[in-house]
């Protein structure tokens, strides 16, 4: 118990909350303060947490529990000064995506953590799930250039459209989710981006920016990537998630069942709304583009089922783990930090295009 590392848990939203349970549940970590706005109303906390401190204010948690380490699952626009006052206090930090909202902050947040020696771990999912692990290993065969194609359209109704309009009033759907995915294209193509393209479209008087985006981005190497996201009430249930990568050798998507059916045909319930739904894979496909001397296939399609892959709860876990042996270890997390300043560096230009009507140079 004494060697456990005190994490400060602030922002007790759906990611806030996951991560709080997976600092109580894994040996090497100890809850020892929770900070939200509303913690005083919050009757939804588990019984088990009725010891740990609680706050309303993140400048008092910080000085009074003095962590190990503070987990942010706040806002957009807190990110980059919580985490900068947690690492300037001394503590690791945990911070969601996107690590801030301009290049200049996210920049200034690296360069703290590294002059102060601390661990800057951000919340990019995807590089923990071994299924989007597999994803970008098979996409590297597929030789250059790659074409990327990628969307998560949300129909946000009741309590999602409630925060999905209060996140917008940070950064639209293109930033906000958008690191996730040029992140991976970053990672497949393993060569740098040189021009970014971005359309939008305000489909809501409910929210003062573009709910609807889409970007286009180019790198040296010759890939292409294109990446859509749309939230509302008014979104379509039709093709919100398409993950597909083309190459010279063939192509790899992920399969999700849609619109009513499951992967075999079957009846689902899955709605693009569905958090897990986010992360989930169910099966990878590859095609391999091998011709017979008539032109026929070389060789079928393959499938990769992903039936046991992990929760979206197991998959928070995992990133905490990550940020436990980087802590332990020393491991160094310059590469991490790095392609995080790149990835916001990526989407930011495309809501730059957007607003400017320019393609716009890296």
């Amino acid at each position: 118990m004494s060697n456990d590392l005190r994490v400060l848990v602030v922002g007790l939203g759906n990611m806030g909350m996951s991560h709080a349970r997976a600092y109580d549940a894994l040996d090497g970590f100890r809850l020892a303060g929770l900070c939200a706005r509303s913690i005083a109303q919050r009757g939804d906390l588990p019984a088990s947490w009725r010891a740990v401190p609680r706050f309303a204010d993140f400048a008092s948690a910080l000085a009074e529990v003095k962590p190990d380490v503070v987990s942010i699952n706040t806002y957009p626009d807190t990110h980059a000064q919580y985490a900068l006052r947690s690492i300037e206090a001394g503590a690791h930090v945990f911070v969601e995506k996107p690590l801030a909202e301009t290049v200049a902050d996210a920049q200034r947040v690296v360069d703290a953590a590294l002059a102060h020696r601390r661990k800057l771990v951000v919340g990019y999912i995807l590089r923990v799930h071994p299924s989007w692990t597999k994803f970008v290993e098979i996409a590297r065969t597929l030789g250059k250039p790659l074409a990327m194609r990628m969307n998560l359209n949300q129909q946000s109704i009741g309590q999602a459209w409630t925060w999905h309009r209060t996140l917008m009033q940070s950064l639209p759907p293109i930033v906000d989710c958008g690191v996730h995915y040029v992140d991976v294209m970053c990672r497949m193509t393993q060569s740098r981006p040189v021009r970014v393209h971005g359309i939008g479209a305000h489909l809501s008087d409910e929210v003062k920016t573009y709910n609807y985006g889409h970007l286009h981005v180019e790198f040296e190497d010759g890939s292409v990537g294109w990446y859509e996201a749309g939230w509302g009430p008014m979104m379509s249930e039709v093709a919100f998630f398409v993950k597909d990568v083309v190459g010279p050798k063939g192509a790899v998507s992920i399969v999700m069942p849609e619109q009513g059916k499951d992967a075999s045909g079957g009846a689902a319930e899955t709605t693009s709304s569905d958090i897990d739904t986010h992360t989930k894979t169910s099966m990878i496909r590859l095609h391999h583009a091998e011709l017979n001397a008539d032109n026929s296939l070389a060789r079928p399609d393959e499938i990769f089922r992903m039936d046991d892959e992990p929760g979206h709860d197991e998959l928070c876990a995992r990133e905490q783990a990550l940020l436990l042996r980087a802590i332990r270890e020393d491991a160094d997390l310059s590469d991490h930090m790095r392609d995080a300043v790149n990835s916001l560096r990526i989407v930011l230009a495309a809501d730059e295009s957007v607003r400017t009507k320019q393609v716009v140079t890296l």
